[in-house]
């Protein structure tokens, strides 16, 4: 049995504020309507976001749009670098994130690796696979997070992907059971 699961980077957002509760620019909030848009004929069944507001507003409009709430889960949350309340600045978060794809356990103090936080996302991410089988679901997520979890099932899924992808972005993956059988990006930039 086939379950897909949409995942949804978020849209831009503001570059200052908390990282949790920033929320989208208007750029954003036109890219969020598109999301909509694309994601309208889908057949989504169910709608699932990461708790940081940014996620939760880009997926918000197609929820509202095929009847469903926005079901919240703590754990697909972004990966944690540093104390969860500020905003690494670009210049910074680059060589960070360099430094962990060579070394998967690395983490700054008050921050978790990327080995954590995959666990974290992973142990989420199957457990939707088993809730929903069969079902089409849309995930509201982020950059480093949603590499790892992809990176989970692909290790072609790296630091070079991440840099690759936009926000917003959209990835359609085909699961058999547990098994990841394909991913298609589904995002035109415009």
């Amino acid at each position: 049995m086939r379950t897909f699961i949409y995942m949804v980077r978020h849209g831009d957002s503001p570059k200052e504020g908390n990282d949790r509760t920033r929320c989208l620019t208007e750029k954003g909030k036109l890219d969020a309507q598109r999301i909509a848009d694309a994601l309208k004929d889908e057949g989504i069944n169910t709608v699932i976001s990461s708790s940081y507001t940014r996620s939760i507003l880009t997926i918000e409009q197609l929820a509202t749009q095929i009847g469903q709430e926005v079901l919240v889960f703590e754990d697909l949350k972004e990966r944690i670098f540093s104390d969860e309340e500020k905003r690494i600045p670009d210049k910074e978060l680059i060589p960070l994130l360099e430094k962990s794809y060579l070394d998967p356990n690395f983490a700054l103090d008050g921050g978790e690796s990327n080995t954590d936080c995959q666990k974290r996302a992973i142990t989420v991410l199957k457990e939707i696979l088993n809730t929903y089988k069969g079902q089409k679901v849309v995930i509201g997520t982020h950059g480093a997070v949603m590499t790892l979890m992809m990176g989970y099932y692909d290790l072609n899924y790296d630091l070079t992907f991440l840099h690759s992808t936009s926000k917003p972005d959209i990835y359609r993956m085909e699961f058999n059971g547990q098994e990841l059988v394909e991913v298609n990006r589904l995002w035109e930039i415009s």
